[in-house]
């Protein structure tokens, strides 16, 4: 969503190519405002309106003067891009993920809220505080580190244990996961190192996953728990600096055109 409006909205995409990217995530997709105001300003269905389709939200995405997006990946413990305590921020930290749109005041979350059907939230955020820029490289750079410092805790603890399978768990967890299209001038390392945080987030739940052979006991769970956590923050703020590194990309080839 984030790269795709951000696209659209800089005229390097149609509409149509956005709304056949969407459907990668959802066959279905619906849209509604968070509440009644929002709903009027942005001409939205309300919270308790039938929800609209999602082309419905990029009308409302041009009126509200959106411009570049940004993804949140909130977790317990780590709030960053949220603004504090908010509808949004609740809706957000409880589905782990949100589209921020500054220049426009809004966020919008994603909800499954039923099989093949997925539900967009607009909520008006005001202004919240800037996001901390990560060059991709450095992402990059951090994410392969975390992954050999991991290993390394995991060994050394005794917690890293071969058992039977486990290379087809994590090539079936990899390929259950959406893979979507993209804009045609996103650079491709950025669509590289998503590659990678995928491959390696499959590999942490694999790895977290109390199947025969894995971390039992509390103590050794709590110890892998804290061995993979700098793990799990590499992949995020890979997927985060991959994202922004796309925005900022088109927006640039956009501004030259």
């Amino acid at each position: 969503m984030v790269v795709w409006t951000s696209a659209w909205l800089h005229g390097a995409a149609a509409s149509d190519d956005v709304l056949d990217a969407l459907q990668t995530w959802a066959e279905a997709q619906e849209v509604r405002a968070a509440d009644e105001d929002l709903a009027a300003r942005l001409e939205l269905p309300g919270p308790d309106d039938t929800p609209a389709g999602p082309a419905l939200l990029l009308a409302a995405l041009r009126k509200a003067g959106a411009s570049n997006g940004e993804l949140v990946l909130p977790i317990p413990g780590d709030a960053r891009g949220l603004g504090g305590s908010s509808p949004f921020a609740k809706l957000a930290m409880r589905t782990g993920e949100a589209v921020v749109l500054p220049n426009a005041g809004l966020g919008l979350v994603p909800e499954r809220v039923a099989e093949g059907i997925l539900r967009w939230t607009v909520f008006g955020v005001g202004e919240l505080p800037p996001f901390e820029h990560l060059p991709i490289g450095e992402a990059e750079h951090g994410m392969a580190s975390a992954m050999r410092e991991a290993a390394t805790a995991l060994i050394e603890l005794g917690v890293a244990k071969q058992r039977p399978g486990v290379r087809e768990e994590i090539a079936a967890t990899v390929a259950s996961r959406p893979a979507p299209d993209w804009p045609a001038d996103v650079p491709q390392r950025t669509l590289r190192i998503l590659q990678r945080a995928a491959e390696v987030e499959a590999i942490l739940w694999v790895a977290t996953d109390d199947s025969p052979g894995g971390a039992l006991s509390a103590s050794a769970i709590r110890a892998r728990t804290d061995a993979l956590r700098p793990l799990f923050d590499a992949v995020r703020a890979a997927r985060r600096a991959s994202v922004a590194e796309m925005v900022r990309v088109l927006s640039e080839r956009a501004t030259r055109s």
